[in-house]
Parts: structure tokens; C-alpha cells; sequence
């Protein structure tokens, strides 16, 4: 197993550590609810150096980036993010990712810590122009700043005007004291805020930094655990539960990620698939009945015959009721239908809901 550059602070403060894609991670310090309450109304900041980071550089990365993903990079400009996903050509998903553009040549992409192999494989498959491409994953740290304090929290720590950033934007320049520091207004939260990415030997400096220019602001270190309640509160998928090789985007409800103005892999699968309309789809719902849902939970009908299986389940701790993610049947999708969770070998009454469950 590795440790983040943040292990030893990790330990000090007293998280609970478990094994994570390969990694040592800290999963929760005071505990889950406090953690994600206090991003919802306050910050809170995550090491998620886990997470991959490749560059792609050189006279036709753009061609490269627009054919291995689903949305149109053309609408991307220097400085901005684009949420993403990496289709399998069989009409599947490699990963899900964030796709910055750094200047009209090259191209950082963020992917999911599982799959950083995997998606470097499948990438340097389709670089048939034998581009530049680098994996800075194992020298770069990853703090998550969020919450809506978060730009209160650190301005302070530098001259780039980031309190009046647009949400999935992007800037590099000086940071607590160190240079070309990118800050982006992403994050798996929903409730706004920055990712940083530093190099390995800055990650302690900056992290004591952030929380010394935060202490009035009620800043608190948080775990996986509160990134995994916060994220399914806003229905945001996570792979390897809601979307893996075997789910179209589609079926997942990222149709708005997926554009047929551009050439991709998969596109003309994905096309006829909008057209002729997907056998299953993603659907959100709470529990009626006492109960928490957990992944791989059976979902029944009114006559218990199952229709589908949950993805994600917990309970929210800002709603205080028993939410989860499934897959179901599109004719059965409807916002207010019943349905039923099997529990412990228990039928549990549930309702669909719209997504998303929070809303600010």
C-alpha cells in the first residue's frame, strides 16, 4: 500500500486509515456526519492525492482528447474543466474524468485512483499520433477545499482573485508562499470550493497553511467517508458502484456529457441508444421504511419480483433519511412511483426521487 504525502499529518490529527485503490487513506477523523455537515455549512478540506493525473501534449492532443472522450472539447478554452467520461467502445465507460485545457497543446487529465493503469493503457491504445504523454499521478498531491467558506478560508494565501472564480475554471500562480499552484472550482461536494494540486514535497506546507489562514471559518479535515455522503447527496456517480464498463452514459443520466457534435468513440452506438431509448436507467430514491440501502441491494416491485439493484445507499446526514442510487426498468422511473428495497430479507418501502437529494 502507498501513503499520500499527508500520511504522517493523518496520523497525528488520529484518522482512521483503511486501504483505498492502493493507498493508506484516511476515511474519517471525528467522525462522518460532523465532517459532512461541516462542509455543508462550513469547509472542509480532504486529501484525495489518490486520485491520477495525466498530461497530454503535443500538435493534435486536442484530436486525441475529443476522440477518446464524450463531450465536446471544442467548447473548452484555456482555463476551464470539463466533466467527462472515457467510453469503452462497446458502449460501456473506461472511467469518469475531468478534462482541463492549459493552453491550445496540452490537456490535464484528472482520473478516478482505481483506474489510473487501466485509463493510461486505454489512452496510449488511441494515441496513434504518438503524442507526449506524461503520468504525474505519483509526484502530485490533491487537497479539496470545499464548502461555501472555502474561498474565505484561503484568499488570503494568495493574489489570484479566486473568490470570484466560475465554477469549473481554473487558474495556476502563487499559493502559500509557493509557485505555479493550480486551483480549480471543482469537487465532489456540491457545496462549492477549490481542488489544489501541489507537488508531493509542498502537500504538508500547503495543508498547515490552509488550515492556519482557516481557523475562523471552522475549517476541519474530512475523510472518504463524509466525500462518499456528500457526493450521493448530490446524485453524482461514482465508478465502480454507478457507472462501471457495463453502463452506458446514457443509462447513467450523463447524457449531458455525451455530444454527438464531435466524432468520439462509441458516438454512433451512443446515438442509436438516444434514439431508440435504453432498456435501464439511473434513478434516484428514499427509503419510507426504516432502513439504510447498501450497494448490491435488490430492488422489487409491488409484486417482489426484482426490477434492478441498488449502486449507492447511505443515510444523509443533512436530509436525516435513507437515500440511495439504482438501477431500474426507464418505464418504471417515474418521480413519486413506489418501490421496494430488500433489507436483511425485508421489503422496504421506497419512493423515486428526483435528483438531486440536497438541494442548496
Amino acid at each position: 500500500m502507498k501513503n499520500t504525502a499527508l500520511h504522517n499529518i493523518h496520523e497525528k490529527l488520529g484518522a482512521k486509515m483503511v486501504p483505498f485503490a492502493g493507498y493508506n487513506m484516511p476515511v474519517q477523523y471525528q467522525g462522518v456526519n460532523a465532517e459532512h455537515l461541516n462542509v455543508r455549512e462550513n469547509v472542509g478540506v480532504f486529501d484525495v492525492s489518490h486520485m491520477g493525473e495525466f498530461i497530454i501534449r503535443g500538435e493534435g492532443a486536442f484530436e486525441l482528447v475529443q476522440k477518446i472522450t464524450t463531450n465536446d472539447v471544442a467548447k473548452l478554452t484555456i482555463g476551464k474543466v470539463q466533466y467527462s467520461c472515457l467510453p469503452n467502445g462497446k458502449g460501456g465507460i473506461v472511467d469518469d474524468l475531468l478534462v482541463y485545457k492549459m493552453n491550445e497543446n496540452t490537456f490535464l487529465l484528472v482520473v478516478n485512483a482505481s483506474n489510473i493503469t487501466k485509463d493510461w493503457e486505454w489512452i496510449q491504445k488511441h494515441n496513434s499520433a504518438d503524442l507526449e504523454m506524461i503520468n504525474i499521478s505519483d509526484d502530485t498531491s490533491l487537497l479539496a477545499v470545499q464548502g461555501p467558506k472555502a474561498a474565505l478560508a484561503i484568499q488570503s494565501l494568495t493574489d489570484m482573485n479566486i473568490s470570484d472564480m466560475k465554477y469549473y475554471t481554473f487558474q495556476k500562480g502563487p499559493f502559500a508562499g509557493k509557485e505555479n499552484i493550480l486551483i480549480s472550482t471543482t469537487g465532489y461536494t456540491g457545496s462549492g470550493g477549490f481542488e489544489i494540486y501541489v507537488k508531493n514535497e509542498d502537500a504538508e506546507t500547503i495543508w498547515n497553511a490552509i488550515f492556519e489562514a482557516g481557523k475562523d471559518c471552522n475549517i476541519s479535515p474530512a475523510g472518504l467517508a463524509a466525500r462518499d455522503t456528500l457526493r450521493l447527496e448530490m446524485g453524482f456517480c461514482l465508478y465502480g458502484n454507478d457507472i462501471n464498463d457495463t453502463t452506458s452514459p446514457l443509462e447513467a443520466g450523463l447524457g449531458w456529457i455525451t455530444k454527438f457534435t464531435n466524432d468520439f468513440i462509441d458516438a454512433d452506438f451512443l446515438k442509436n441508444q438516444k434514439e431508440t431509448g435504453v432498456k435501464k436507467r439511473l434513478i434516484g430514491f428514499e427509503l419510507i421504511d426504516r432502513g439504510v440501502p447498501r450497494k448490491g441491494y435488490q430492488v422489487l416491485d409491488e409484486e417482489g419480483k426484482t426490477i434492478g439493484t441498488v449502486t449507492s445507499g447511505t443515510m444523509s446526514p443533512s436530509l436525516k433519511k435513507a437515500i440511495g442510487l439504482a438501477y431500474v426498468p426507464s418505464q418504471m422511473t417515474s418521480v413519486g412511483s413506489a418501490i421496494y428495497i430488500e433489507v436483511r430479507k425485508k421489503r422496504l418501502k421506497a419512493k423515486i426521487v428526483s435528483l438531486p437529494f440536497y438541494k442548496t
